[in-house]
Order: C-alpha cells, then structure tokens, then sequence
C-alpha cells in the first residue's frame, strides 16, 4: 500500500542551515523507491494558516518510507532541516 510523508515548513529559522539540507538531500533518495509528489508548489490555503511549503514524497510501503527517513543518510542531512527551519512530518498510509 502507498505510503506518503508530507513535509509542512511552517517557518524558516536559518537559511543557511535550510540551503545546506536543500543541497545535500537530493542524495539521500539514491537506492530508494519515492516519487517526489509535490515540491514547494503554488498553495491554495483553505483552513488555517499558511505553511511556508509543502513537500509530498510517495513511497511503496511504510517500510519504504521508514527506511529513507530513519536511515542514516537521512538522518545526517536533516540537522541541517532542524536547525534551519521548523517543520511538520506526517507518515501517512494510503486506501
């Protein structure tokens, strides 16, 4: 069953910080099956406040997805996400 994590930048704290995630994430998606969704894309807003972007990544299966996001490579490149910027990250399954 598909499985999506949707990423929701609510607020950049450090550009730098976001630039070197932004550069160096892109790597981190070699050897795994995702399907980038939607990037950063123009929002319509129907409810609540507007996030800074949104990013939707598919994946084959929550495993799939949990070995992308808990993996190492991963994981190194999202301090950079941390300290840059505050975000949502929902894994959600598919129907």
């Amino acid at each position: 069953m598909a499985t999506y994590i949707v990423f929701t930048r609510e607020s950049t704290q450090d550009q730098g910080e976001l630039d070197t995630y932004m550069r160096k994430v892109g790597e981190t998606f070699k050897g795994h099956p995702l399907k980038i969704l939607a990037a950063y894309g123009p929002q319509q807003v129907l409810e609540g406040d507007a996030p800074e972007g949104v990013v939707i990544v598919e994946f084959p299966s929550t495993a799939a997805a949990r070995a992308w996001y808990d993996g190492p490579a991963y994981q190194e490149v999202a301090q950079h996400r941390f300290k840059g910027s505050r975000y949502r990250a929902v894994l959600v399954e598919g129907v």
